[in-house]
C-alpha cells in the first residue's frame, strides 16, 4: 500500500487546545513506512475515521482534574508524489472535523461540555534524500529496492479551526506550528524498520483565554520507532511507539507550566481491497503521560489511488 494511506491527520487523536498549554497532537502520532519509496505521479484521496477516549492530566497548578474525554474525529485527506531535483516527493494535505463531550471537576464541582466543529489543516511535504530516485510506476515497478532511505519532511499546521478566545476549551489552536523531521527506513527481506526524529515549534496564541491574553509554548522533541512486516503483496502490519518531551507553555511570559515526557505504543494493519483502494486500521494507547492527553485512539481509513489528472 502507498504510504500515503498513513497520513498524520489519520491517527484520530484530538487536535484540541487546553488552556493549560497541552502537547501538540503530532507529537502523539505513529506513522510506519512514512518515507517508504512510491513511484511518482501518484494521486490519493484519504477518507478516514478515528474514535480517541481517555483521560487528560493538567499541570498541577491548574485547578481542573479527573478529566475524561470522548472523541471522534472524521477526516478527508489528499496526496500527489512527484520528482524535486531527482527525487521523489511527496505532498498532503487533511482537514479533520472534531466532534465529542469533555467533563473534568473545576473548583470540585464536575462539569461537562460538548465541542463539534472543524479542526486545523494540516500539510505536509517530504522528500527522499537517499535511496529513492524519481521514478515513473513503470520503472518503479522493475526496480528491486534495498538498502537505507533517508528522508525529510515539513508539516504545517494552520490556525483554520473553530476557536474562540471566551472559551475554555477549543478545537482549533489560534496559532502555527511546524515540525522539520528527518527519518530513516530500512527494508530487509519481508521487514522494514523505520526511526524518525523530529521537533515541532508554535508560533504566539495572542488571543488566548479569557481573549485579552498571550501564550507562548516551548518546542516538544518527538522521536517514533516502527517494526513492519510484509504478509503479502501490499499487506503489512507494523507495531509502533513514539516518545515526545517538551512543550512547557507561557501564559503573559508567566511562570511555565509542566513539561511533557510521554510515550505511546500502538499497532497498524494495511491492506488491499482491489487494485486501487486500500485499508488501514490502527489502534495506539498511552504508555506514560507526565501531563497532557493519554488516549487509546482506533482509527480506520480508506484510501483510493490513481496516475494522472483524473481517476
Amino acid at each position: 500500500m502507498p504510504k500515503v494511506l498513513a497520513l498524520p491527520w489519520l491517527t484520530g487523536v484530538l487536535l484540541l487546545l487546553w488552556s493549560s498549554g497541552q502537547p501538540h497532537a503530532a507529537a502523539q502520532e505513529l506513522e510506519p513506512r512514512a518515507y517508504s519509496a512510491s513511484p511518482v505521479g501518484a494521486n490519493f484521496l484519504v477518507v478516514g475515521f478515528g474514535r480517541s477516549t481517555g483521560s487528560v492530566t493538567f499541570d498541577p497548578t491548574i485547578p481542573i482534574t479527573d478529566v475524561e474525554a470522548h472523541l471522534n474525529t472524521p477526516t478527508v485527506g489528499l496526496g500527489h508524489t512527484f520528482g524535486v531535483w531527482g527525487r521523489q516527493a511527496l505532498v498532503t494535505a487533511g482537514l479533520p472535523y472534531v466532534w465529542g463531550d469533555v467533563e473534568g471537576d473545576v473548583a470540585e464541582q464536575r462539569q461537562s461540555i460538548t465541542r463539534s466543529g472543524l479542526a486545523d489543516l494540516r500539510v505536509r511535504f517530504s522528500i527522499n534524500l537517499h535511496g529513492n530516485p524519481a521514478q515513473t510506476p513503470q520503472e518503479f515497478a522493475k526496480t528491486q529496492r534495498h538498502g537505507l532511505l533517508v528522508g525529510t519532511s515539513l508539516t504545517v499546521q494552520a490556525p483554520s479551526g473553530q476557536y474562540d478566545p471566551a472559551k475554555l476549551i477549543n478545537l482549533g489552536t489560534n496559532r502555527w506550528a511546524f515540525k522539520p523531521e528527518v527519518g530513516l527506513s530500512y527494508p530487509w527481506k519481508k521487514f522494514y524498520f523505520d526511526l524518525y526524529g523530529g521537533a515541532i515549534f508554535f508560533t504566539q496564541n495572542s488571543r488566548f483565554y479569557p481573549g485579552e491574553s498571550f501564550r507562548t509554548q516551548d518546542p516538544i522533541a518527538t522521536f517514533q520507532g516502527h517494526v513492519s512486516y510484509t504478509i503479502r503483496r501490499q499487506m503489512w502490519f507494523a507495531i509502533d511507539g513514539t516518545w515526545y518531551q517538551g512543550g512547557a507553555g507561557y501564559v503573559n511570559g508567566g511562570p511555565p507550566s509542566t513539561s511533557q515526557s510521554n510515550t505511546r505504543f500502538g499497532a497498524t494493519l494495511s491492506f488491499p481491497v482491489s487494485k486501487r483502494q486500500s485499508m488501514k486500521v490502527a489502534y495506539s494507547a498511552g504508555a506514560t503521560a507526565r501531563t497532557g492527553t493519554n488516549f487509546d485512539t482506533l482509527s480506520v481509513a480508506w484510501q483510493f489511488t490513481w496516475f494522472g489528472l483524473r481517476p
